[in-house]
């Protein structure tokens, strides 16, 4: 069985798995779904304030570390993947298996904002306009988006990441790629290279960006069923 450590999106908690944890516990594996620091459900302005990739990097080894974990199965949604390579390349030696939930793959030096759309960046920095150090989460027609999304540190998303190729040494590397909304996705390009590389498994799910609401069901089979190669 599987370790899992789930790693949501900016702006989520780990609420965002809050229905594809159940289904990869009914099936006998364990699973860590985190809140990176700065978005919990209490506000807490200094820690959003100081947070950035590094800091959510130490949550995830943190919790690796904490429980013991030697072969942990990294699951890193969106802004995630930023999250779980830069804690891989760290403790790779812990990590058998990352999956980047049509997540960011970053190659050393990238960002958040580097890897992005202009869309993207243009919220960035019109949701950090009030605040400066915190961007506010985007509105989400109709319904405005979840209430328990948080203001998300600036600083995570511009920070560069610091790879030193350990994270390369680990063997098994899923990207699952969201084909379900075409004319947003910064992931189009990323798919294509990808999966021309032979160190990565590439697979489409027909959702949005947010797989883990519209399908979990398939989104749990995935995440097992990439793991038995």
């Amino acid at each position: 069985m599987a370790t899992f450590v789930l790693v949501p999106g900016a702006w989520h908690g780990s609420w965002a798995f809050e229905a594809v944890t159940p289904l990869l516990e009914a099936a006998g594996h364990t699973v860590h779904a985190l809140t990176l620091t700065g978005l919990g459900p209490d506000p807490d302005e200094a820690a959003v304030a100081r947070a950035n990739l590094d800091t959510h990097a130490d949550d995830v080894i943190r919790v690796v570390e904490t429980a013991g974990i030697t072969e942990a199965t990294l699951v890193g949604h969106s802004y995630g993947g930023m999250v779980i390579s830069a804690a891989a390349d760290r403790a790779a030696e812990r990590i058998s298996r990352l999956v980047h939930l049509d997540a960011y793959v970053p190659r050393d030096g990238d960002s958040c904002w580097s890897l992005t759309t202009d869309a993207y960046r243009h919220s960035f920095i019109d949701g950090a306009a009030e605040l400066g150090y915190a961007v506010r989460p985007p509105f989400r027609a109709p319904h405005g988006g979840d209430a328990r999304r948080r203001p998300h540190p600036l600083a995570s998303l511009v920070q560069r990441i610091r790879l030193t190729g350990a994270v390369e040494t680990i063997a098994r590397r899923d990207f699952i790629y969201c084909s379900g909304w075409e004319d947003g996705t910064p992931f189009a390009g990323l798919r294509a290279r990808l999966d021309a590389d032979p160190g990565w498994r590439v697979q489409d799910i027909p959702t949005g960006h947010n797989a883990l609401r519209e399908a979990p069901a398939r989104v749990a089979e995935l995440l097992i069923d990439l793991g038995t190669r």
